[in-house]
């Protein structure tokens, strides 16, 4: 208690009222990046983003030692890969055996077909989706996820720059598989 003007004034309460008021607000954020139904759409690359799930096409899956051999993934910064992915990580665990969070478990994704993860309640539109997750279909995911599927619950405005993008998709290449 301490005394202002004559008003005697609760200090403890107003500090852990501060503390959970922050906390509170972080919440929200956190759950505005990455759990509500986006259609939203961000600013982008000049011509990415004109790629959806619908357009999407065939995809050849291959190995991860084969995308990690593309030139855009072989000379991947990994530092700026693994700063980009500290995003994903807010929502999504990148580890063997990680678990299921506010969105599923990437370890695996590369050859998965969408919103087959076990376990992970997916919306209706990703569970309906037609598609295998590859590198191209993750950096059209990664440009604008609202314009890519929409009605995606993924509300993230998306990562710009296709070099930060190919960067984060090697980080994950490497870090979300078994390369044995």
């Amino acid at each position: 208690m301490a005394l202002y003007f004559g008003q005697t004034v609760n200090l403890e309460w107003i500090l852990t009222s501060g503390i959970k008021r922050l906390a509170l607000l972080s919440t929200l954020l956190l759950l505005a990046a990455c759990g509500s139904d986006s259609t939203d759409s961000a600013p982008s690359d000049e011509g990415v983003g004109q790629l959806s799930a619908a357009t999407l096409g065939e995809q050849t899956v291959l190995p991860v030692a084969d995308y990690l051999a593309l030139e855009q993934f072989a000379s991947a910064n990994r530092q700026n890969g693994s700063r980009q992915a500290q995003v994903c990580k807010a929502c999504h665990s990148v580890d063997a055996g990680g678990p299921n969070m506010i969105g599923p478990a990437l370890f695996g994704i590369f050859g998965r077909r969408v919103g087959e993860l076990a376990g992970f309640d997916y919306s209706p539109v990703m569970r309906n989706a037609n598609f295998v997750w590859t590198p191209r279909a993750l950096d059209a995911w990664l440009a604008q996820p609202g314009r890519f599927l929409p009605g995606n619950r993924m509300t993230f405005a998306g990562v710009f720059g296709q070099q930060n993008r190919d960067d984060l998709i090697a980080y994950l290449l490497e870090a979300t598989s078994d390369r044995q």
